[in-house]
């Protein structure tokens, strides 16, 4: 049996290039504040002048340190990354990983980071091969109904579980469904893989070892918006699976987006309003597509296309109504009563129920396939038996 790692070679070779941007990046914020005072102090004069050269040439210095550590690094990592090759992962390991790409998956992806992840299926954590006869091998009792789960922000398809006990599996066996976990880079835009998943799916029907009769999709948080994303663009491309898709569950999913974000974004422009705190904007600014898309709950590429995702602009989504022909469910959490404001902590009841003041924008669940779980935060959403209860008895009519 192979050992386990919570920390793989590829890694290493990431995090110390995350750590050669962090350093270049938090030098110039530095440098951009310690400029910013510098024009205030004697401005025009020649000790202004003789400081500013000065401070110029130091923070020179430190990039050019910060790039000659970089390629020393590389050699000193070496002998630990033979040593390391081949282990398996950790489920801490693998929580970090998605976390990370939450908040900078995008930038990952962009500068091609070995730690960004890669959009695929998942059983127990080991990635598919959606080839016919690997996936026989891989899954012998495959069934023709195909249940997927897609996990949200910041998550991966381990959490799922608690402990021991995977009741998203179970759920699937207990109904003749067979299982399949979605692990995904949430930092992208929500657009950018639900393009990806669109044609995974294609791939999916086409190779499985039965020929697929349902597909139903099982949501959290941002997986829903996901799941919807992906419904779209497969249907644009006249893809296949769409026909096959029966079900739609979303659990918590911020269908018009989170107010978390929303705050968040506000943050960011009082940060911007001054010479001294426009610097530190910039930290604000690093965080992922992913999560920017959580301010209204943005499906497509034109959503957000061609606009400045930081700045403070209206709500300009495209609307898109639940697909036609599916069977759409929705459960909302809070932390509180029925009537908890706030919802599970993260995402409003209004919007994970569709809800909308414009009556384009909401979505039209029917009273009976809509649910609102008290006592529950987000995260509980994924493993708490009342909420596959209710799954259960959807998913069985």
């Amino acid at each position: 049996m192979r050992k386990r790692a919570h920390v793989h070679g590829a890694d290493l070779v990431g995090i110390r290039r995350l750590a050669i941007e962090g350093t270049s990046g938090v030098t110039e914020i530095v440098e951009a504040v310690h400029s910013a005072v510098l024009e205030n102090i004697l401005p025009g004069t020649p000790i202004q002048s003789a400081v500013a050269r000065s401070t110029a040439s130091i923070y020179a210095a430190v990039r050019m340190v910060t790039g000659t550590v970089d390629g020393g690094l590389d050699a000193a990592l070496s002998p630990y990354l033979s040593r390391v090759a081949g282990m398996k992962s950790t489920p801490e390991r693998e929580a970090v990983l998605a976390a990370l790409n939450g908040v900078v998956g995008d930038h990952l992806a962009a500068t091609g980071n070995p730690l960004a992840i890669a959009i695929r299926l998942r059983r127990g954590g080991i990635a598919l091969d959606i080839e016919r006869s690997r996936l026989a091998a891989a899954i012998p009792d495959a069934s023709d109904k195909v249940l997927l789960f897609v996990h949200g922000l910041s998550m991966n398809d381990l959490q799922w579980s608690r402990g021991r006990r995977n009741r998203s599996a179970d759920l699937a066996r207990e109904l003749g469904w067979t299982p399949v976990h979605l692990h995904y880079n949430t930092g992208l835009h929500v657009s950018t893989n639900g393009r990806a998943l669109a044609g995974l799916l294609e791939k999916v029907v086409s190779e499985w070892p039965a020929p697929v009769r349902k597909l139903a999709i099982v949501g959290h948080s941002c997986g829903g918006l996901l799941a919807r994303s992906a419904h779209f663009y497969g249907t644009s491309a006249g893809h296949r699976w769409p026909d096959c898709l029966r079900y739609l569950v979303f659990l918590g999913t911020p269908h018009h987006g989170s107010a978390l974000e929303r705050v968040g974004n506000y943050a960011t422009l009082l940060l911007s309003s001054t010479r001294y705190s426009l610097p530190f904007a910039r930290i604000a600014r690093i965080r992922s597509a992913g999560i920017t898309d959580m301010r209204y709950g943005n499906l497509l590429d034109e959503d957000w296309q061609g606009i400045d995702r930081f700045e403070n602009l209206p709500d300009r989504r495209r609307p898109l109504p639940l697909p036609d022909g599916v069977r759409c469910f929705a459960i909302a959490a809070s932390k509180g009563g029925l009537a908890g404001a706030c919802g599970d902590g993260l995402v409003s009841i209004d919007s994970a129920l569709g809800r909308h003041e414009e009556p384009a924008r909401t979505l039209a669940f029917a009273p009976s396939d809509q649910w609102i779980a008290t006592g529950m935060t987000h995260g509980d959403l994924l493993t708490r038996a009342a909420i596959y209860h209710k799954l259960r008895e959807w998913l069985a009519s």
